[in-house]
């Protein structure tokens, strides 16, 4: 009997020759132009024009003049003032709220006001000592801000502000010069009197000066954010690796183990249960590398530490449901919900009221936005429920039971039609279908 001859290898593959095959350019092309696109309107379209997209940016106007009104006035100064201030700011663009000054200080307290333009008790007696002899100081405003909101927010309601403060005291002057002119002062004096009304600037809430000009509370979010997101995809991929579903490759290494029977819904208890331990450690080093290394200003650490775990964690568990769902499209899937659709809703950069309105209905459920206002709250404004930290951990809790219901909902459903994981092998093209 003839032996056989020895077995032929196929010779290997080059690359230009498989370039030439259109199909294996098509899918890897239209996803990744569909990704540039996308990631380009969504990233620019929210900084873009923040003056025109404004909308109800929230500021406080504290008139705490106590007069009396001028001869042949109803009202006081200050009372004309704030009119003015209002009148002088395009309709729409913000949100003035009329305070007391304990109210101001408490809503500057819990991250709900921007800024403030204050009216001194004295404004009406100083400004009409001007015209006399006995005037001796300057009318002045004082503008507060809130860096705790943001740099970007808290200089963008600085400047409103100021701008209006500028224009009423313009129409004030107006009046002080017609009354200097009867009364045939010099033109210095009448100079002087056309912007008579000096503004202030100070900080209304103080933060840390390791707080990155109120940043740090983006960028701690964003670090919680890819942890749970990098960190879930890792523990997805190592999992099916080590259960023997996929191929593990570090370089020229290659390894396949043995594959064990496990059905879908446990294999993402599994990687749910491996998120949840997992995320204790990542949490603990974001923390010690933040604040201990860095020296990242921070307070109420320990609930910092919870709400970090728990927030980090919830990202981990939506990236387990998607990819389990979704499978090998899944961490595309998971980029858009968590990191490219939450990113420019946050408002933590830019405040949402500067924003197109589709970021602002993205806010309403995107994860980062809840999940930076609850840092936000932690480390600037005192922990307070009410600036952000209730709807934080509120939207926590939505976010994991979220995950759990669609990810347990969907592998049992493919669990019960039968719809097994398949194992490496050769090459086939197999569907399967309910």
């Amino acid at each position: 009997m003839a032996s056989a001859g020895p077995r032929q290898e196929p010779s290997p593959a080059r690359a230009s020759a498989v370039a030439r095959h259109g199909k294996l350019w098509l899918v890897p092309a239209i996803l990744s132009a569909l990704v540039a696109v996308g990631l380009t309107l969504l990233y620019m379209g929210g900084i873009l024009n923040p003056n025109g997209n404004l909308r109800h940016l929230p500021i406080a106007l504290v008139d705490t003049d106590h007069g009396p009104p001028l001869p042949g006035q109803q009202q006081t100064l200050g009372a004309q003032l704030s009119r003015s201030v209002v009148s002088a700011t395009p309709v729409g663009t913000v949100q003035w709220r009329h305070l007391s000054q304990a109210q101001m200080q408490d809503q500057l307290a819990s991250g709900k006001i921007y800024g403030a333009l204050i009216v001194p008790a004295d404004f009406t007696t100083t400004v009409a000592a001007l015209t006399t002899s006995q005037a001796t100081t300057r009318p002045a405003l004082t503008v507060l801000t809130n860096p705790g909101l943001g740099s970007l927010g808290s200089s963008l309601a600085s400047r409103i502000t100021q701008s209006a403060a500028h224009q009423a005291s313009l129409v004030i002057g107006r009046q002080l010069t017609a009354q200097a002119s009867a009364q045939k002062a010099d033109p210095t004096t009448r100079t002087f009197l056309g912007d008579p009304i000096s503004v202030t600037t100070k900080v209304g809430h103080p933060i840390g000066r390791h707080s990155g000009l109120g940043l740090t509370s983006f960028y701690y979010t964003l670090l919680l954010v890819l942890t749970g997101f990098v960190g879930g995809n890792i523990i997805n991929s190592g999992v099916d690796a080590g259960l023997g579903y996929s191929d593990n490759e570090i370089g020229p290494w290659h390894t396949r183990r043995p594959t064990v029977p496990i059905n879908r819904t446990q294999t993402l208890l599994l990687k749910m249960i491996m998120s949840a331990g997992i995320t204790v450690l990542t949490t603990s080093l974001l923390m010690i590398a933040a604040i201990a290394v860095l020296g990242m200003d921070a307070s109420h650490l320990p609930l910092l530490w919870i709400f970090s775990y728990c927030a980090s964690l919830a990202v981990g568990l939506g990236v387990q449901a998607i990819n389990a769902a979704f499978g090998g499209i899944g961490q595309v899937v998971s980029t858009f919900v968590f990191i490219a659709l939450a990113l420019p809703s946050s408002g933590a950069t830019i405040p949402l009221q500067a924003v197109p309105g589709f970021y602002r209905f993205l806010s309403l459920f995107e994860p980062m936005r809840q999940l930076s206002d609850g840092v936000r709250a932690i480390l600037y404004f005192d922990a307070r429920s009410d600036a952000g930290l209730a709807r934080g951990w509120g939207m926590i809790a939505i976010g994991v039971a979220l995950a759990l219901f669609f990810g347990i909902a969907m592998t049992s459903y493919y669990d019960r039609k039968g719809l097994r994981r398949l194992v490496p092998g050769p090459a086939t093209t197999v569907r399967q279908t309910p």
